[in-house]
């Protein structure tokens, strides 16, 4: 059936996107007349993107669902708060990239113009009301990510881990297809809220719960969930950090959006089998995320098997569903995105020209050099493990108190054990820079004061944050009304 011809009041609820789109193809054009040494101008152009949307989106922030464009999108507080959220930490991730880039003869427009479409697909997946926007989102994401990978080209490293990612991207969108056909083929509509209407009805549901099936296979990839997350250590690895940290952080926070709008807005009627299977992904993710973590000396791959297990506590919020559970999951979203910010800004932190402060050795001694910035890694440490009152703890604590409530009292026992030995590999960290001597020239910090102040300013927002946590909690539950 062919769509109708979109009216002005079609496109309003799609303002952020388009502005962002529009923006991102002139940052494009602009960019082909700037000299190597005025691409400063494309940097500083990017964040006023970022900046201009979020003031779109905030100033006309939605309470009450806003359907646009023939019911393709939503526009809802959900949406909105995780909009505002992917906004901070990709311009976060900007300004922690250009010392890195500069430093590396990488600092290209491209950097620019392909994270601004890797937002805009962000975007498209978190406001989707329908499988064919959500796959146009995620395809737009994918492949802007698929670029940034790959784009130190003379790096043996970052080509594998481009085409590993290439590679096993394509694999998962393809089971995601696979299983969006399959729902289609059961409910006979592409529209999460017709799917959700066509679920809840009685009758045979074979078809529609193999294709949920094959959808939770292409999420858990998109997250990196365990037994799916074979990409996820050797693209972090091989990309350069500062690519590591952009595609780290904000992409979990779209891959929530897709996660809810799929299994929530889409098949939810069919919650009793989706969730279980859930359950089992989280339970998966937290033995193998945190065991493996354990033995690794490279501090992008620890933090990469970390990941994994943070997902695993991401997905017992899912597992849960409900105001509680969704609330939980996107409070845990938001705040491991700003920690992993964090994390990976510490890297960038001790890199320089030459050096990749990619190892836990590279941090030894880092206390006896500079102790304001050995103590502010150590808040990041701290809120990764969980330690209170920052951050991380208090978004653990809600996942746990989920998961108790929903009755998967064997999941939160295993999140708790999970968090225990978390704890480890992250005080490791701590304790190489307070107790270990340095190595040669040690750790030395980046001289670029912009990426001093933002990653001050990063780490002490853990624990700011941490103390003001029902503040943010408080937005969390906002978006999930109760039924």
């Amino acid at each position: 059936m062919a769509l109708p011809m979109p009216t002005l009041a079609d496109l309003v609820p799609l303002g952020p996107e388009i502005f962002v789109c529009g923006a991102a193809f002139a940052l494009l054009m602009v960019d082909l007349f700037l000299s190597d040494q005025r691409r400063g101008l494309t940097h500083f152009l990017a964040l006023f993107i970022l900046a201009a949307a979020a003031v779109l989106t905030a100033r006309d922030m939605a309470m009450a669902p806003v359907y646009g464009f023939a019911d393709l999108f939503v526009r809802d507080t959900a949406s909105d708060v995780l909009k505002l959220a992917v906004y901070v930490v990709a311009g976060a991730s900007f300004v922690y990239a250009k010392p890195y880039l500069q430093d590396r003869g990488l600092f290209k427009g491209e950097f620019y113009a392909l994270g601004l479409f890797s937002v805009l697909g962000m975007m498209l997946m978190i406001s989707a009301n329908s499988m064919l926007v959500l796959y146009l989102g995620l395809e737009l994401l994918a492949l802007s990510s698929y670029g940034l990978v790959g784009m130190d080209r003379d790096n043996p490293r970052s080509s594998e881990a481009a085409m590993k990612y290439i590679v096993l991207g394509s694999l998962a969108s393809g089971m995601l297809l696979y299983g969006m056909s399959m729902v289609y083929g059961a409910t006979g509509s592409l529209q999460l809220g017709e799917i959700h209407a066509a679920a809840a009805s009685t009758g045979d549901r074979t078809l529609l719960l193999f294709g949920v099936v094959f959808m939770l296979v292409g999420i858990a990839f998109k997250f990196g969930a365990a037994p799916f997350h074979m990409w996820l250590p050797d693209v972090y690895h091989g990309a350069p950090t500062a690519i590591t940290l952009f595609i780290g952080s904000a992409p979990k926070l779209a891959a929530f959006g897709m996660a809810y709008r799929l299994l929530e807005s889409g098949v939810g009627p069919v919650d009793a089998y989706w969730q279980d299977m859930v359950a089992w992904l989280a339970a998966l993710s937290l033995v193998i995320g945190n065991l493996v973590a354990l033995v690794q000396t490279n501090l992008k791959r620890m933090l990469a098997y970390s990941t994994i297990s943070h997902v695993g506590f991401l997905f017992m919020g899912l597992a849960q569903g409900g105001q509680v559970g969704y609330s939980a999951a996107m409070f845990y979203a938001i705040s491991y995105a700003v920690m992993s910010t964090a994390a990976f800004g510490a890297i960038l932190l001790l890199s320089r020209k030459g050096f990749e402060a990619e190892d836990i050795a590279d941090f030894k001694g880092l206390w006896a050099r500079n102790p304001t910035q050995a103590t502010l890694v150590m808040f990041v440490m701290a809120s990764l493990a969980g330690v209170p009152p920052f951050l991380g703890f208090w978004a653990k604590l809600e996942v746990l108190r989920a998961a108790v409530d929903a009755g998967l009292l064997w999941l939160a026992i295993v999140g708790v054990v999970a968090a225990v030995v978390g704890a480890f590999y992250y005080l490791r960290l701590v304790k190489v820079m307070f107790f270990d001597e340095p190595e040669g020239e040690g750790a030395r910090i980046h001289p670029d004061g912009h990426v001093r102040v933002l990653f001050a300013v990063n780490a002490v927002a853990l624990l700011v944050l941490g103390l003001f946590a029902e503040w943010i909690l408080a937005w969390c539950r906002v978006a999930f009304p109760v039924a």
